[in-house]
């Protein structure tokens, strides 16, 4: 009997059994949802609420794009008016109908200017400046609302996937320990799964900060053109404010119509 018959079965058959007992520790599935599914409960916390906030990120874009493109037209419209108006009373009768900002610097005017009847001009313009200046910063507030949480899931989701990224480093590192061994059947899917909530992070984060940068200058853009309505309508009731002075009947006449129509 020769040298290599007497070698056992087992021992011949053993350099093939090798390979296929590190590929039975491989993962079966390492696609995204494999590797999500196979991942540590922290890990998975950390991809849920990453992969939350990227929801909420663009449900924002949605709401708030909406928004500002309703008030955007709201002021186009109600300067246009001003602009092809000759009076004030004749500018509210063209602004759009609504509760917006812009049409609602025109109301407050006139109201101021109704309320004063009978005062001098200068403390008219003052008040109605004042009333006009309020109602610019509270359109401003409110269409900011929202533009926060897209600056805060921009500043804290890499941070949250790094978490994620060296907790399940760590997982791979215990893994090592416990299996006495450093091949990579044992390494690869903890690595995996840490770099997949890096990359989630990067998801949720990304959009968001261009997100808020493109909000930040849309805003600054609509208050910009409300200031030119407030200045409009300032430009209007400096005049009536003149003419009614000076005697004009048809601008009395049509203070003393939108008077009663008030009232």
């Amino acid at each position: 009997m020769s040298p290599a018959e007497a070698v056992p079965a087992s021992e011949a058959s053993a350099p093939a059994a090798a390979p296929a007992a590190a590929n039975a520790l491989l993962p079966h599935d390492l696609s995204p949802w494999g590797m999500f599914m196979a991942a540590d409960l922290v890990v998975k916390a950390v991809m849920i609420g990453l992969a939350f906030a990227s929801v909420l990120t663009w449900t924002v874009w949605v709401a708030k794009s909406l928004e500002i493109a309703f008030a955007r037209r709201s002021v186009a419209r109600t300067l246009a008016a001003l602009r092809s108006s000759s009076t004030l009373v004749e500018a509210a009768r063209d602004i759009p109908a609504g509760k917006g900002a812009a049409p609602t610097t025109v109301r407050a005017a006139l109201g101021e200017w109704r309320h004063s009847d009978g005062l001098p001009a200068d403390g008219i313009k003052e008040r109605v400046a004042v009333a006009l200046n309020r109602i610019e910063a509270a359109a401003g507030r409110r269409m900011a609302v929202g533009t926060g949480i897209l600056a805060t899931i921009g500043a804290t989701a890499p941070f949250v996937g790094l978490f994620g990224t060296v907790w399940g480093i760590m997982n791979s590192f215990i893994g090592i320990s416990k299996a006495q061994t450093t091949n990579l059947a044992v390494v690869a899917p903890g690595i995996a799964e840490a770099l997949l909530a890096t990359a989630i992070g990067l998801v949720a984060a990304i959009p968001a900060v261009v997100i808020y940068n493109v909000f930040a200058r849309a805003i600054a853009g609509y208050k910009a053109a409300l200031a030119d309505t407030s200045a409009e309508v300032m430009r209007h009731l400096s005049r009536d404010l003149d003419r009614a002075a000076a005697g004009d009947e048809d601008l009395v006449a049509e203070v003393v119509s939108l008077r009663a129509a008030a009232e």
